[in-house]
């Protein structure tokens, strides 16, 4: 296996415990981002020639899309906004119409793909502001999986499992314990949470990038320290009004949640992540290219604040979001074009998919709501991001792997949380029976746009939800007040009353038939209460 030459164009590294080991800084990796490009697809010819006969398995990149909705991508229906680098893995591959996340939020999504274990089994919910790692490290992960059959892996982007542990605040001026290397990532650059909260920095293999001794940082998530500005004090700085949860430290013109002091060389620009994170994902391609790997590709966009580059403002008729989208496709294309580049296109297999449903306005008053036009982030599905009903969990999904798939379009239920199982199929690697307990095998169905997929899935939000191919059934819940509906405008699916839906014939769950379907109503909720109780494969 090749040796790791660690990136030639990133950011320096200032800490007192881990010396200087790149190069170049925050403006010299911007300048030579044309360079890198141009040289990429110059030598593009003469790599495709070149078969990649030193790897005999293939390598996996998992592009995961923040808030990405069904009906956000071309090929899925979007107005306003064009995805054709998207569309293109879609039409040489399989999209599939009945995928799902396991969740409505973020966090526990994250963590049942690289699990195979539903969040609910860790008490998995959205991230907070201050925790902790949340999968334990002992516990078999999909990076560990991938080690080993021998891959190095990777993890570039958003982070939304947690760093460090309980008994301790975070210190950010040291290697920040327990996070990605723990969850069994060879390498890591990412950001350590939600960009809508501090510390605004980079962490590379966990240690904060361009972070000065005479500057170290501090965090607080109770009261203001520092002297940055902020969005409760200094509204008029704003570059987009944002609500009072969101009105701490401003930094880049947006308020953050949680106010942070000192790190001001390592703050990251907003503007500047579609370019930066191409980088680092061709500069970890380059460096394996002789070896498989797997590289979760883990974006920001399109969550708020959405602040893309320049080069995609006004790309599409719907503001930051719909511009975030385009961007979204780009960054896509230029990490397929690397692979098209290095020969390795054909022996990869790419899975793009979201973490949930959409939402407009999630504490950043940024014009999504009101230059959607004709737009239907959700398809014709009901709800979004945080809500049962359909379009909390179905999200856009397409498998792209030319030397084993016939592209199509399939109708079979999938989730997320069976990526781990069918991929330690195709490894050959058979698991321990506390290992991924809630992931099946569906290889064949990942592969096959013709092959069936699960008879039933468990789905959660606010509430715990069961699909089959025919049936959805939303389980009761004791919350009375419908915040989702107050502060998100979307419609949670949460009712006191259990509810049941027939998603073949009502696939816009408009019409509720738990009323008149009680012994099915019986039966699914038996089958929620039988797979919480499981504990093993």
């Amino acid at each position: 296996m090749a040796m790791l030459t660690k990136p030639r164009f990133t950011l320096t590294k200032l800490v007192k415990t881990n010396p200087i080991r790149h190069l170049l800084s925050l403006s010299l990796i911007m300048s030579f981002s044309a360079v890198i490009l141009t040289a990429c697809s110059q030598e593009g010819t003469q790599a495709e020639n070149n078969s990649n006969s030193k790897i005999d398995k293939p390598n996996v990149i998992i592009f995961y899309v923040d808030d990405l909705g069904y009906g956000d991508l071309g090929v899925y229906g979007a107005k306003g906004v064009k995805t054709p680098n998207v569309d293109a893995l879609a039409k040489n591959g399989i999209r599939f119409t009945d995928a799902h996340s396991y969740s409505a939020t973020g966090t526990p999504s994250h963590y049942s793909l690289l699990t195979g274990e539903y969040g609910f089994r860790e008490n998995v919910t959205l991230l907070k502001e201050d925790s902790e790692l949340i999968i334990p490290s002992n516990k078999s992960t999909l990076p560990k999986l991938f080690k080993k059959a021998g891959y190095n892996t990777a993890v570039i982007g958003k982070w939304l499992l947690g760093l460090g542990d309980a008994k301790s605040d975070v210190n950010w001026n040291d290697k920040v314990p327990l996070g990605p290397s723990e969850v069994g990532f060879d390498y890591s650059f990412i950001i350590p949470g939600a960009v809508e909260k501090v510390p605004t920095i980079y962490l590379e293999d966990q240690y904060v990038v361009n972070l000065k001794e005479t500057d170290p940082i501090s965090i607080s998530l109770e009261k203001k320290i520092g002297d940055r500005p902020t969005g409760a004090e200094n509204p008029e700085l704003l570059l987009q009004p944002a609500d009072e949860l969101h009105s701490g430290s401003i930094i880049n013109g947006i308020s953050r949640i949680g106010w942070m002091k000192g790190g001001k060389d390592a703050e990251w620009k907003d503007d500047n992540f579609s370019e930066i994170f191409t980088n680092m994902a061709d500069f970890y391609i380059e460096d394996y290219q002789e070896a498989p790997f797997f590289l979760f590709f883990s974006f920001h966009d399109i969550h708020v604040p959405r602040m893309p580059n320049e080069m995609f403002k006004g790309t599409s008729s719907m503001g930051p979001r719909g511009d975030s989208i385009a961007q979204m496709d780009w960054i896509t294309g230029q990490v397929v074009n690397k692979l098209k580049a290095k020969g390795l296109l054909d022996n990869t297999l790419i899975i793009f998919t979201s973490d949930n449903g959409p939402v407009l306005m999630d504490g950043y008053k940024d014009g999504a709501d009101e230059l959607l036009g004709d737009h239907k982030p959700a398809g014709d599905f009901r709800g979004g991001k945080y809500s049962a009903f359909e379009a909390g969990t179905r999200v856009p999904t397409i498998i792209h792997y030319p030397n084993k798939i016939k592209p199509g379009v399939s109708n079979a239920l999938m989730s997320q949380v069976d990526i781990y199982a069918s991929l330690a199929n195709m490894l050959n690697i058979e698991l321990a029976k506390n290992e991924a307990i809630d992931s099946e095998n569906h290889l064949k169905a990942w592969f096959n746009p013709l092959t069936t997929g699960r008879t039933e899935l468990l789905l959660e939000s606010q509430t715990f939800a069961l699909r089959t191919q025919e049936w959805k059934y939303i389980a009761p819940s004791k919350k009375k007040v419908d915040w989702i509906k107050q502060e998100k405008n979307i419609e949670s699916g949460v009712s006191t009353i259990p509810q049941l839906f027939n998603v073949l014939k009502d696939p816009s769950e408009t019409k509720d038939l738990a009323q008149s379907k009680v012994k099915d109503v019986e039966r699914f909720k038996e089958r929620i209460t039988a797979i919480k109780a499981k504990n093993q494969r």
